[in-house]
C-alpha cells in the first residue's frame, strides 16, 4: 500500500510485487478509499460550455412530432 501511495502508479506496484496481471494489483486500490478519492480529485473534468448549435426548422418539426 505504501508503494502505491508513494508512486501513484499501479503498474510499478504490479511489477514490484511480481504480479502477472494488473487486475491482481488493482485489489490494493480497493483497499484504500483515500487513494481512490485522491485519484478522482486529480482528474480535472473538462469545462462544459454552452453550444452554438442552431437546429433547422425541419429538425425542430421532427422533434415536436415525436412528442
Amino acid at each position: 500500500m505504501i508503494v502505491l501511495q508513494s508512486t501513484n502508479d499501479i503498474r510499478k506496484v504490479s511489477l514490484w510485487l511480481g504480479h502477472s496481471d494488473l487486475a491482481t494489483t488493482e485489489i490494493y486500490t480497493r483497499a484504500d478509499p483515500t487513494e481512490k478519492l485522491e485519484a478522482l480529485n486529480a482528474i480535472v473534468p473538462p469545462e462544459l460550455r454552452r453550444g452554438s448549435f442552431r437546429p433547422s426548422d425541419k429538425v425542430i418539426a421532427m422533434l415536436k412530432a415525436r412528442l
